[in-house]
């Protein structure tokens, strides 16, 4: 393939892709009135397919059924996109959330003690950011990574990962004077990454990659147990009124640019 020809398909590509991520996959509303009426759960991001029994039984001979790219999305919607590497910069909101001290904490538990409470934080975590409409990009550790893409958290997926973020601390105990079962912080942020199927082979997964990515992560590091730090980008996005919110101004570590935040809580 000359290199003109494999820069259109590259670009094609990225087409087929930004259409699925930003919601504008034909048909695709037509098919979320009619999958919805499925009953069961739970469903596709995108698409509203059933994922498991006894919708998917149905569906599975149409070429439905979760993903290899994440449990929470079909083959169906991925499957022009699904044959090589590939995604789309556009605008996202992402949620990093650490548990804080876990280090101190692992020392003084024992290991299936920690490990059981990790599971539950991965738990709670991933039931929260599914009733937002976001998706668990992944674990890692004592953090959880979640995606707010327009194709499944709409318009307002600023409001909806910030949403998300505070019914997490809620979720546990990190409020207002109470004591939680596992310390939180959290940073949420919105800007341009590039979303997709990212990798080769065996070691390829659909996630989000870029400086927004790493933002988000550097500004969930900088958060304290009980605090939701809210980037000005995402605050704004949000229509958060921010008025009677603390604000910060933080250098993160390998920025060179100062990046102003507020301070939310559950």
């Amino acid at each position: 393939m000359s290199d003109e020809h494999e820069h259109v398909h590259d670009a094609d590509q990225s087409e087929s892709w930004r259409r699925v991520l930003s919601g504008d996959l034909g048909q695709l509303k037509y098919f979320r009135a009619v999958l919805g009426k499925i009953p069961a759960g739970p469903r596709c991001k995108l698409c509203a397919a059933p994922l498991k029994p006894p919708g998917s039984v149905v569906l599975r001979p149409f070429g439905f059924g979760p993903s290899r790219l994440n449990r929470r999305l079909c083959r169906a919607c991925f499957r022009t996109v699904d044959k090589k590497p590939g995604g789309a910069e556009l605008e996202i909101s992402l949620l990093f959330a650490d548990v804080r001290g876990s280090t101190t904490l692992a020392e003084h538990i024992p290991a299936q003690e920690f490990s059981q409470l990790i599971s539950r934080f991965y738990g709670t975590a991933a039931r929260v950011v599914d009733k937002w409409d976001g998706i668990v990009d992944k674990f890692v550790g004592d953090e959880v990574v979640a995606l707010f893409v327009p194709g499944f958290s709409g318009e307002e997926h600023a409001a909806h990962a910030i949403d998300a973020a505070r019914e997490l601390l809620h979720e546990t105990g990190n409020t207002d004077g109470a004591e939680p079962w596992i310390p939180v912080g959290a940073g949420v942020h919105t800007g341009i990454a590039y979303v997709g199927r990212v990798g080769e082979g065996d070691a390829c997964d659909f996630t989000a990659v870029g400086d927004a990515v790493n933002t988000t992560a550097r500004l969930a590091s900088s958060a304290g147990a009980g605090e939701i730090l809210v980037s000005s980008s995402a605050a704004e996005a949000a229509g958060l009124d921010a008025s009677d919110l603390e604000t910060r101004t933080l250098e993160l570590r390998g920025r060179d640019e100062l990046v102003d935040a507020v301070v939310a809580t559950a």
